[in-house]
């Protein structure tokens, strides 16, 4: 049977648990390997007012989260997530900007005997302030070496250590005489809890560009399609336009047909630098010019269209514009 002062603190600790697990529907699981106690009080600082931190043993987390179950059936979505050397963070605010924060406060720490590196660890090439008694030890390495003013350096930089390798004792030792730190230790968000669902704390790193640009890469590939097999779509349609306009601007030209979309790409072609910084609404017709002067001659039946670029995603954009587009 516990103490009861032991007792005493476990029940205080499932009522803040609870407390949070019922004030907030957000959790990020952070991975806290090497990261000390004043680090993570600097951390709490940092977020305070945001988010809060709650530590723990992971049979108590699991515990006491099977005991709001009942109350709170989602959090049945978090328990299997309890595992290793992790943390919880509780919030309600943005999700990313909390990790931003949690994951900025990152320690450097020297290379430790054993340790699997994440990373290819170089040396670099110069001075290293090393007597040139110690050539042996870089010799023992494969680094090749040179005696400078009284001192021993590098010739080239070398990768001691690869990513996926353990730390070897000669390497840490030459880590620590060269004052090279290449490790550096803080939070690490694993994974994401939002109210229910679970899902890799990568998902965080796409923003809204990432989505829109995503989304107009495959408005791109509709259009292109619908353009070369001749299907109409709302995609394909202003392009479809625009391009017919060309025709329709090259044909009057050829012909000295007249119309006042016409003479305005006249004026265009006949003073090429007044059309460079075109007037609020005469913009269409002067880049509908461009398109047109090349190709005065080809009124017939348009060639296949090239594939768009990511400047065409803008569809209302390239309207009676004057570039090719797709």
């Amino acid at each position: 049977m516990p103490g009861a002062q032991a007792l005493e603190k476990k029940q205080k600790y499932f009522a803040r648990l609870k407390d949070l697990a019922r004030e907030n529907r957000k959790v990020l699981l952070v991975n806290c390997d090497n990261v000390g106690s004043s680090q993570l009080q600097t951390i709490r600082r940092n977020l305070e007012g945001k988010a809060t931190i709650l530590m723990g043993k992971n049979t108590l987390i699991r515990k006491c989260l099977r005991e709001l179950i009942p109350e709170i059936s989602e959090l049945d979505a978090l328990i299997p997530l309890i595992r290793g050397n992790l943390g919880l963070i509780f919030t309600n605010g943005d999700l990313s900007e909390i990790r931003k924060v949690a994951e900025e406060l990152r320690i450097a720490a020297p290379a430790k005997i054993g340790a699997v590196s994440s990373k290819g660890i170089i040396v670099p090439a110069g001075p290293t302030g090393m007597e040139p008694t110690q050539t042996s030890f870089l010799q023992a390495l494969n680094i090749a070496s040179k005696i400078v003013r009284g001192q021993v350096e590098i010739v080239n930089d070398v990768e001691i250590i690869h990513a996926g390798d353990r730390v070897t004792t000669s390497a840490a030792s030459l880590l620590q005489k060269l004052n090279i730190k290449p490790f550096s230790y803080g939070l690490s968000v694993e994974t994401v809890y939002d109210n229910g669902t679970t899902y890799d704390a990568a998902i965080l790193d796409i923003d809204d560009s990432k989505i829109l640009g995503m989304f107009f890469a495959g408005i791109n590939k509709v259009a292109s399609i619908s353009l070369a097999v001749g299907y109409p779509t709302a995609a394909s349609i202003p392009h479809t336009i625009a391009n017919g306009f060309k025709n329709v601007i090259a044909v009057a030209l050829e012909t000295g047909y007249s119309f006042p979309e016409v003479d305005k790409v006249k004026a265009a072609l006949a003073n090429p630098g007044a059309a460079a910084a075109p007037a609020a609404g005469g913009a269409a017709g002067g880049a509908a010019a461009a398109g047109a002067a090349g190709g005065a001659a080809a009124v017939k039946e348009p060639e296949p269209e090239p594939e768009s670029s990511s400047k065409d995603a803008d569809l209302g954009g390239g309207m009676f514009g004057g570039d090719d587009g797709w």
